[in-house]
């Protein structure tokens, strides 16, 4: 299976990123006031991410452009897939709106600002409990009077807590309603408790009238779950493609090539794990002799079979020469790039 670097972005972004689930999203939770003024029928994908490099493991983000007001307006979706609750996410929005206001300006060199509405969706394997504003990081903003507080900046995003919706609290089509339970439940740590959530999932798809975008979508649902639940054994594997078979048939083919790219990952982890504890006895040991003879043996086992002159190259290698080639041995594609660390 391919290697993702985030599977919770990957799925967020595959999902909602479709802009028939995210207007579907947006009318069955953007509080009504709001609501009345957003015309989601206006809904335009944006391209632009203002997510740094350091934060991307932790959040993902998707900006539309929609009519506010009958005026151009953006909606930014920050997606928060921590195991920890951040205090400074407000700031974090705070900066990546400035950003959008920048480039507006830069660009586009526009003399008036877009409205921004923030979202954050968090799920996770707690609940949220820090408060859902900016001034809440300000030492003594709720001790200042009303007619100080207009000169300090404020502003407080839409919360989305996954982790608190029952099963009835998730609405909207087919597709909004697996994304909402998954999340939701990905983090459990109740295999049966997953298992059934898979099931409901499976459920929802019977919906879609269209069977090709249903088929789309659970393999993109499946790769999730297979790449996010950490626990699933082949157990797990074996009820999920039994109950496809009797409840979405269609899906059933597509599971099993899943399953059986998922047991031959899972294989090479196996395999990952082995070469891993070879290079630190290898390191362990030391000298030059054991560690020629450990990096042969980790190529030997990545490759088949390495050329004499390379086996060669490695025995007359010194020791620094051989930890560097160790280190970065997990990351060649072709044999010969080791010729790179050699003498």
């Amino acid at each position: 299976m391919v290697k993702m670097q985030n599977v919770h972005d990957k799925f967020f972004k595959e999902t909602m990123g479709d802009v028939s689930t995210a207007k579907d999203f947006l009318t069955h939770y953007l509080p009504n006031n709001i609501m009345k003024i957003v015309d989601v029928n206006t809904l335009e994908p944006q391209k632009d991410s203002y997510i740094n490099k350091k934060l991307e493991e932790n959040f993902s983000d998707l900006l539309f452009k929609v009519e506010i007001n009958k005026k151009e307006g953006y909606l930014y979706f920050l997606f928060e897939h921590k195991s920890y609750e951040d205090k400074g996410i407000a700031f974090q929005l705070l900066k990546y709106m400035v950003e959008i206001w920048e480039a507006k300006m830069k660009k586009e060199k526009a003399k008036e600002l877009p409205i921004i509405i923030p979202l954050v969706i968090h799920h996770g394997r707690s609940s949220w409990r820090i408060p859902s504003n900016l001034g809440a990081m300000l030492d003594g903003y709720e001790e200042l009077s009303e007619e100080l507080k207009i000169h300090v900046p404020n502003f407080e995003y839409l919360l989305y807590d996954l982790t608190i919706y029952d099963d009835e609290d998730i609405k909207g089509n087919a597709l909004t309603r697996i994304w909402m339970t998954l999340y939701r439940d990905i983090y459990t740590k109740d295999p049966n408790e997953l298992l059934q959530s898979i099931f409901r999932s499976i459920h929802y798809l019977i919906e879609l009238e269209d069977k090709q975008t249903g088929l789309e979508y659970f393999e993109t649902m499946m790769r999730y779950i297979f790449s996010a639940a950490k626990d699933i054994t082949k157990k797990d594997v074996e009820k999920i493609i039994q109950r496809l078979e009797t409840t979405y048939p269609e899906g059933s083919d597509i599971a099993m090539t899943l399953a059986e790219m998922w047991r031959d990952e899972g294989v090479q982890q196996g395999l990952q794990q082995g070469l891993q504890q070879g290079l630190q006895q290898g390191l362990e040991k030391g000298g030059a002799s054991a560690l020629s003879e450990t990096a042969i043996q980790l190529l030997i086992e990545r490759f088949g079979k390495v050329p004499q002159d390379i086996k060669d190259g490695i025995a007359n290698s010194d020791t620094a020469a051989l930890k560097l080639l160790l280190v970065n041995s997990f990351k060649f594609q072709e044999i010969d790039e080791a010729r790179r660390y050699i003498q």
